[in-house]
């Protein structure tokens, strides 16, 4: 006998009093900790809770009984569908107030270490329309809405273009119009949709593996070149003529398109890291400037994607790095060497690490467009690379920068650095709460002198911070 499920609650007349992580608000009901998402501190609410632990539990607000006075409308259609943005209900200088107190939090609970005052985060200028690079994903499964399934809404096309939706692996919902990118974005990805359904391409099943549409990749840069990257499954020879039809389209359509590339991809995953790109028109690259410098940026390169607020980090890391010009300096995970090209001309030489080869790659071109004699660069997994002999082989470093992934630094990197012993080290860091981890594992020999929370991602709960660490 199958078992009876256990009937959640209603909580009724719940006021909201905080920001929680993940973009999602506190509620409290006695003892439990009630996390919901869409709301902000303020708004009374009733919340059906979905899940339910000892100590907490999760909910939707399914009624409004009164709505705070911070908060803000949206300005998407698609807010509360698409999983993206989900502060648009927050004005913007209340979520940069709860950005400075989550890298605060962070550090001060998870770190427990001797804390300078916090320098007031620097806000994006932009809000919308900020992102250099978005992608889009093709589906012959269209997310319908709650309401839409009770209306039993029935649309001609159930094919979509847009973004996957939380928790549905093979639905996409049909995105008309996001505010995240240059409009031309929204154009372009609605000219291929519309052609696409005319024409009768099949947009991909990712269940059956069957369909020839499958992603579109916009980035746009501030020199105002724009790259397109099409991505297909190609299964017999007149898919592909039909595919550069598409393309062809494309390339009349919008001139402005200056490198528009393609992907055969025949896989079960995504991921194109390692498949060839071709070149159906254009270059096979475009370029970012900072301060005169100029960064080739390829199809698989990764450029922090809000060109204009990484100007802003980068300003920070070297302010806070105190280069001379008589410095040796390491910047680890030193992707594209963005940061490590972007401050060679004031330090005595720079060397880079990086996992990616391609990566790699990109940044020798790039210090060899910028003219920059001074850096090296190297390949391979950090803990694995950056060792003690390297260190004897290269020399010890006056200055480390290091701008790890998400889950921070790998336990033999950080023992690497305290052998390493250089006068100072610029943390950045995309993720605070494993900032703050390793913060305490370099406590014994360094002391946080300087620390500024940097916004990269209006809407969003993500913030990046900058933390200098002078040898004790």
């Amino acid at each position: 006998m199958a078992r009876k499920k256990k009937e959640l609650p209603l909580l009724e007349k719940v006021t909201i009093i905080d920001i929680a992580a993940e973009g999602k608000a506190i509620a409290k009901v006695d003892d439990l900790v009630v996390f919901v998402p869409y709301v902000v501190p303020g708004d009374i609410v009733d919340l059906q809770v979905k899940r339910k632990k000892n100590k907490y539990a999760e909910a939707e607000a399914v009624y409004f009984h009164e709505y705070s006075p911070v908060r803000a409308v949206p300005f998407c259609r698609h807010y509360g569908i698409c999983g993206g943005c989900k502060w648009q209900v927050l004005p913007y200088q209340e979520q940069i107030k709860y950005k400075q107190k989550q890298v605060t939090d962070n550090l001060t609970r998870i770190g427990k270490i001797e804390l300078p005052e916090i320098s007031p985060i620097l806000g994006s200028e932009k809000t919308e329309f900020y992102r250099n690079k978005l992608e889009f994903t093709f589906s012959n499964k269209r997310w319908l809405t709650n309401e839409e399934v009770k209306q039993h809404v029935v649309y001609d096309q159930m094919n979509a273009v847009g973004f996957h939706i939380p928790g549905a692996f093979d639905k996409v919902l049909a995105i008309e119009e996001c505010h995240l990118q240059d409009d031309i974005s929204n154009r372009i990805r609605n000219a291929v949709r519309d052609y696409a359904y005319k024409h009768n391409y099949r947009f991909y099943d990712i269940r059956q593996q069957e369909g020839m549409l499958r992603n579109m990749i916009v980035r746009t840069s501030t020199t105002g070149e724009l790259m397109v990257i099409m991505i297909c499954q190609i299964v017999e020879e007149e898919e592909m003529a039909l595919f550069k039809q598409l393309l062809q389209y494309m390339a009349d359509t919008f001139p402005e398109i200056t490198s528009l590339l393609y992907v055969v991809n025949n896989k079960r995953n995504d991921t194109i890291t390692d498949l060839d790109v071709h070149v159906f028109k254009g270059n096979d690259h475009i370029f970012e400037e900072m301060e005169g410098l100029r960064f080739k940026i390829g199809p698989k390169s990764f450029y922090q994607t809000n060109s204009e607020q990484a100007y802003n980090l980068y300003k920070v890391t070297r302010n806070f790095a105190g280069l001379t010009g008589k410095e040796l300096v390491y910047d680890l995970y030193t992707g594209t060497g963005t940061i490590a090209n972007f401050v060679a001309k004031q330090a005595k030489q720079v060397i880079g690490i990086e996992y990616v080869p391609e990566a790699i790659e990109d940044a020798k071109v790039n210090a060899e467009i910028n003219k920059i004699d001074n850096t090296l660069f190297f390949a391979g997994d950090m803990k694995d690379l950056l060792t003690q002999e390297f260190i004897n082989q290269y020399g010890r470093p006056d200055v480390i920068i290091t701008d790890p992934p998400r889950a921070g630094m790998h336990q033999d990197v950080i023992d690497v650095i305290l052998f390493a012993e250089p006068e100072r080290i610029v943390y950045v860091s995309c993720n605070p709460a494993t900032q703050a981890r390793d913060l305490a594992l370099l406590d014994e020999k360094y002391k946080v002198t300087a620390v500024q929370p940097v916004d990269m991602f209006p809407h969003t709960h993500h913030v990046e911070n900058v933390v200098l660490l002078n040898r004790r």
